[in-house]
C-alpha cells in the first residue's frame, strides 16, 4: 500500500544569497556559470536541471497534481546563486570559457563583463596528484594542514555556501590508516602524507567550515571514514562521486533493461574519445585508473551476477578512454554490446552517443547546489543517498551496496522530495483495484 503522507520536514527558507564555490573554473564550471547567467537574463532554457525543468507527480493520478520542482520545494532561486572558484591556472571565467570552446559567442559574449568579474582564487594543488596539468596559480604552505587552513579562509569569506569540486580526475587511491578518524587525518595533513590528495583538503576545509561538499570526480575525497563521520558529527550533507552524464549514464538506462526483460549479457564494450583538460589529464595512467574503476563497477551492482549467473555470471567488460585533441569537449562515447536472448541466441547493440561532456555536466552541477543546500537547510545530515541519481559512483552508507539503476535513483529522488513535504510515496501499485476487489 502506498505510504501515506505526514507533517513532512522542517526546512529553513532560502534567503539572500547561495555561493556556489567551485573547485575548478574549467570547462564545466564555466559553462555551468555561463548558462546560469543566460538564463537568469532570459536568453536561454535551463535544459536538463530537473530542478528548474522538471515536475513532481503528487497523490494518486486522477489527482492531476504535477507541480514544477522548483514551486514544490524552498530551492534557491537561480537570481540569488554567486560564484567564486579555485583554480591552478589563473584565467576568469570568460578567458576559461573561451579556450574550454564549449559555448559559442553568442552565450558567451554579451555576459563576457559578468566572466570577467569571476577570478580564481590560488588553487590548492599537488601536480603529484593530476600529473598533466602544470599550475601556476597555486597556495604555498609548508604542510597540507596549513593548506587546508587557507582553504578555510577563502571560505570565511561567503555566508551560505555549498562546495563542488568540478576538477581534474587525481591519481588512484585507496582507503589507508590515514582516512580512518580525524585525528589520524589532521597529523597526516602535518606530515605531508602523501595520502591526503588535494581534493581531500577542500572537503575538510569545507565541512570544517559547516559547508556541504559534493564529489563530481572519481577521486578518493569525501568518501573516507573520516570524513563520513565528520560530516556525521557536524550535521552536514556529503555525496558523490563523479558526475554521470554520457556512456555510463547509457549504461545505466539499458542494463536494466536487459535485466527486466531477462536478457543475458557476454561482453560490453566501452571506448571514449575527448579532447578537453578533462581528457588530457586522463591520459596519465595513474589518473585513468581512478577513472576506470568507477566506470566499471555500474554494470555488475545493476545485473547482481550472484543472483543471475547464468545471464551475467561471466560477463566481459572493457572501458578505455582516449585523448583525442581535435575532438574538444565534444566526446564520442562507442559502446558495442552483446548480449543473448531465447535459448542463447546472440544478438548485438552499437551505441555511438555523440556527447558534450560540460553540456551534460553542466545541470547537474547546477542541481546538485540547489540539492544539497536544501539539505542542509532541512537538516538532512551525512552521505545524500537520494541524490545517486547524479552520480556515476554513488556514495552510500557503510555496508550498503550502491544503486545504479537510473530508474529506481530517480524514484528514490522523488520520493525523497515528496518526504521532505508531506506527501505520499508514490508506489504505482495501483491500489484503487485491489480495493474493489
Amino acid at each position: 500500500m502506498p505510504q501515506q503522507g505526514g507533517a513532512g520536514r522542517d526546512i529553513a527558507p532560502a534567503k539572500g544569497k547561495l555561493g556556489v564555490m567551485l573547485v575548478g573554473l574549467g570547462a564545466v564550471s564555466t559553462t555551468f556559470i555561463a548558462g546560469v547567467e543566460n538564463v537568469r537574463r532570459g536568453t536561454a532554457l535551463p535544459i536538463g536541471s530537473l530542478t528548474q525543468m522538471g515536475t513532481i507527480r503528487l497523490g494518486k493520478r486522477t489527482d492531476h497534481r504535477a507541480p514544477k520542482i522548483k514551486e514544490f520545494l524552498p530551492l534557491a532561486d537561480l537570481k540569488d546563486l554567486a560564484f567564486m572558484a579555485w583554480d591552478p591556472i589563473p584565467d576568469d571565467a570568460y578567458t576559461a570559457a573561451r579556450k574550454a570552446g564549449v559555448l559559442e559567442p553568442h552565450h558567451l559574449e554579451p555576459i563576457a563583463d559578468f566572466l570577467k568579474g569571476i577570478t580564481p582564487l590560488p588553487a590548492a594543488f599537488d601536480r603529484n596528484y593530476v600529473k598533466r596539468l602544470n599550475g601556476t596559480h597555486v597556495k604555498n604552505a609548508p604542510t597540507k594542514r596549513e593548506l587546508a587552513e587557507e582553504v578555510r579562509q577563502d571560505i570565511r569569506d561567503f555566508k551560505q555556501l555549498v562546495m563542488i569540486w568540478a576538477a581534474s580526475t587525481e591519481v588512484f587511491l585507496t582507503p589507508g590508516p590515514a582516512h580512518q578518524s580525524l585525528a589520524a587525518f589532521e597529523r597526516a595533513m602535518e606530515c605531508n602524507d602523501p595520502a591526503i590528495a588535494p581534493s581531500m583538503l577542500y572537503a575538510y576545509a569545507a565541512l570544517m567550515e559547516n559547508v556541504p561538499f559534493a564529489n563530481g570526480a572519481p577521486n578518493l575525497t569525501v568518501d573516507i571514514p573520516a570524513l563520513e563521520r565528520l560530516a556525521e558529527e557536524r550535521r552536514l550533507p556529503i555525496g558523490g562521486k563523479d558526475f554521470k552524464t554520457g556512456q555510463t549514464m547509457m549504461k545505466t538506462v539499458l542494463a536494466p533493461a536487459f535485466k527486466a526483460r531477462m536478457l543475458g549479457l557476454a561482453g560490453w564494450y566501452s571506448t571514449n574519445i575527448l579532447g578537453n583538460r578533462d581528457g588530457e589529464v586522463l591520459d596519465d595512467p595513474e589518473s585513468f585508473k581512478t577513472k576506470e574503476e568507477s566506470k566499471l563497477g555500474v554494470l555488475e551492482y545493476i545485473l547482481q551476477p550472484d543472483q543471475y549467473p547464468e545471464l551475467y555470471g561471466n560477463v566481459f567488460h572493457k572501458v578505455r578512454i582516449n585523448y583525442y585533441p581535435p575532438r574538444g569537449d565534444n566526446k564520442e562515447g562507442w559502446d558495442n554490446i552483446d548480449i543473448f536472448g531465447w535459448l542463447g541466441y546472440p544478438m548485438q547493440i552499437k551505441v555511438d552517443f555523440l556527447c558534450r561532456d560540460s553540456i551534460l555536466a553542466a545541470p547537474i552541477v547546477l542541481d546538485l547546489a540547489l540539492y544539497f543546500d536544501l539539505a542542509q537547510r532541512a537538516r538532512l545530515s551525512g552521505i545524500q543517498e537520494w541524490l545517486s541519481f547524479y552520480f556515476k559512483s554513488p556514495q552510500t552508507a557503510p555496508g550498503l551496496y550502491p544503486e545504479h539503476d537510473l530508474f529506481i535513483q530517480q524514484t528514490k529522488l522523488k520520493n525523497t522530495l515528496r518526504w521532505l513535504k508531506g506527501e505520499e510515496q508514490i508506489t504505482h501499485l495501483g491500489i484503487e483495484y485491489y480495493e474493489k476487489a
